[in-house]
């Protein structure tokens, strides 16, 4: 169900179920996995974009019938759960979510663990696994409070209410809303601007940002401090300053 293919230096990651509006099984979460690691190994690739299939779905969420009692049965064995970009695997590379409809549960979680998310005009957002007993538990209770105000997140989080685009754009969910034939279009072209920086500082920018979220302050500095000097002595360094005083566009290199 996970479609995974390269353009350029843009990695495109599909989860491909329209049928189901996206609904993610154990299987569906194996296969991101693997397309999210060779993303991460390949150094040719700088930025990924994370998609759905269709008109009307991101992703739904899991499916219930299949996910449901996997958790329950690898709930005291999390070693067996394959780790995505909601836990357990880091990746320092920029992720892009196009969010191209329904964004719900699972898909919402996946979509706060990208850094940045574009949304269509008809996507809509919430966490209803309240509703059946459950409550977000990849990510979505820690992300979303730390994106958009708490009392909003608490009232999505505890009722399962959804909001639609226009009040994720307000609060600050999403990045843009474009109308859903422009959606990769405008994912693709902020995608394209970051590969034009250099992807020693972007990597090491991401990192200092999610890193440091969690750290105090002087702690945040620190990190900071260590990641720049690990960037002042690669060769993308040298070549952006030669580059300037050329006068030239950087021909970087990722190292």
């Amino acid at each position: 169900m996970i479609e995974y293919r390269k353009e350029g230096r843009i990695a495109i990651i599909t989860i491909n179920r329209p049928e189901a509006l996206g609904a993610m099984t154990v299987k569906g979460f194996e296969e991101l996995h693997d397309a999210l690691v060779d993303f991460r190994d390949d150094d040719e690739l700088l930025v990924s974009i994370i998609t759905g299939t269709g008109d009307k779905a991101f992703c739904s969420g899991a499916d219930i019938k299949d996910m449901l009692p996997y958790i329950k049965r690898t709930a005291n064995k999390p070693w067996q759960q394959p780790t995505t970009i909601m836990r357990g695997l880091n990746i320092w590379k920029p992720l892009i979510a196009a969010l191209n409809g329904l964004t719900l549960g699972g898909g919402l979680e996946i979509a706060l663990a990208c850094d940045i998310r574009i949304a269509s005009e008809n996507a809509k957002f919430g966490f209803p696994e309240v509703k059946a007993g459950m409550f977000p538990g990849a990510g979505g209770t820690q992300r979303l409070p730390r994106l958009i105000p708490s009392g909003i997140a608490a009232e999505m989080i505890f009722s399962g209410k959804m909001i639609d685009a226009t009040e994720a754009y307000r609060v600050g969910l999403v990045n843009k809303v474009v109308p859903l034939d422009k959606l990769m279009p405008v994912a693709k072209e902020i995608a394209e601007a970051i590969c034009e920086a250099g992807p020693v500082a972007v990597r090491a920018a991401k990192e200092a940002m999610v890193r440091g979220m969690s750290l105090g302050l002087d702690e945040g500095l620190q990190l900071e401090g260590t990641l720049t000097r690990t960037v002042v002595f690669s060769r993308d360094f040298e070549e952006g300053i030669i580059a300037f005083d050329e006068k030239r566009k950087p021909k970087f290199q990722g190292r």
